[in-house]
């Protein structure tokens, strides 16, 4: 049987490998060839053109192979999710007006101080010179070296600030270690300064599931693993008072969120109901939900979206493609939610449009 670290190595080439072996919905699917026009969908609620943004979506810079060639991490460095003409063709076909772009695969994390620097320096430099030649269409989060919260702190600060970038982009832990620990506060309180969003992004839960747990059918390590560390990395922000100390944050988890909204009523009582809590949080955790955390649509269906919606506020959803990965696409679940207009008109890209600043 694998040790634990052997188990992490593996979850993470596993993660790192489905970028880089066609499970990408843009690098599986044949581009068109060049010049072929794409219509670009106008999505409309209400017989109104609205403003589309996508929140999640993932993207790779192709400078970043140099850096960790020789290194430990050079089996990374042949990262998916390139960016290219296709990546527009694909936005037109869906109706997205605005792409929020991240790395967010995290295995930088395992970096010593001087390889995390020069790697989140390419990753930044290569997303904004993007962005800088397709303003009207991409914007930015940066990844920083969160092992480093320092270092992080420092490197949001720039990406923000001389960048232009418009957040700050997180795994679910480092090593095992949940970021709701005091020493990533120096990170959050910079966060917080520059006001801007967190968007969480998991890896398949290795802080959390024993060695095979997700052995089987099934992709369970994504389909479980994801929701999983997502829930359990917003609940520590919660529980240990991470949210609290930084009022200011807002925090957007992917995949809906994962877990937490759809079993927020155990959560919520916890603290009032288990003596062995220990919670320090001081507010009911579905207050957070209204106010400090969001989470992307990726739930497919338009009663999922409802759901989202009723329990955490139309203020608190956001639009998410996950794209280059093949998932169905939430625009026409967000458009038959049984829920109003204006209310669709926001997740669609409203809310976004507040947040960033667009």
């Amino acid at each position: 049987m694998r040790n634990r670290r052997e188990f992490i190595q593996t979850a993470a080439e596993l993660a790192a490998g489905a970028l880089l072996t066609g499970c990408g919905l843009l690098d599986a699917a044949p581009a068109p060839q060049a010049g072929t026009p794409v219509t670009r969908r106008e999505v409309r609620v209400g017989g109104k053109r609205v403003k589309v943004v996508d929140m999640h979506a993932h993207a790779g810079i192709a400078e970043l192979e140099n850096v960790v060639k020789g290194t430990p991490l050079e089996r990374y460095g042949q990262s998916g999710g390139r960016l290219g003409p296709d990546r527009i063709q694909e936005l037109d076909k869906r109706g997205i007006d605005v792409q929020v772009l991240d790395i967010n695969t995290f295995w930088w994390y395992a970096a010593d101080r001087e390889l995390a620097t020069k790697i989140v320096q390419v990753q930044d430099e290569g997303l904004s010179k993007w962005c800088a030649a397709h303003p009207d269409r991409f914007v930015a989060f940066t990844s920083p070296a969160l092992q480093f919260p320092d270092l992080a702190a420092q490197q949001a600060e720039h990406a923000v600030k001389e960048l232009g970038m418009r957040g700050v982009a997180v795994g679910g832990h480092v090593a095992g270690e949940p970021l709701s620990a005091p020493r990533y506060d120096p990170f959050w309180a910079k966060v917080q300064e520059l006001g801007v969003m967190v968007f969480m992004h998991p890896n398949s839960a290795e802080n959390v599931a024993k060695v095979d747990a997700f052995a089987g059918a099934g992709d369970l390590g994504n389909v479980i693993g994801n929701p999983l560390e997502t829930g359990l990395f917003l609940t520590h922000l919660i529980f240990d008072g991470t949210l609290d100390r930084f009022p200011g944050l807002k925090v957007c988890g992917a995949h809906a969120g994962g877990y937490l909204p759809s079993y927020l009523g155990r959560t919520d009582v916890a603290c009032d109901v288990r003596p062995n809590a220990k919670c320090v949080n001081k507010r009911h955790p579905r207050e957070y939900m209204h106010d400090q955390i969001l989470a992307d649509s990726m739930v497919f269906s338009p009663e999922g979206v409802r759901h989202l919606v009723a329990e955490m506020g139309p203020s608190q959803v956001v639009y998410g493609t996950d794209m280059t990965f093949v998932w169905p696409d939430t625009v026409d679940a967000i458009l038959k939610a049984e829920i109003p207009d204006a209310q669709k008109e926001a997740i669609l890209g409203g809310n976004l449009v507040r947040l960033l600043k667009l």
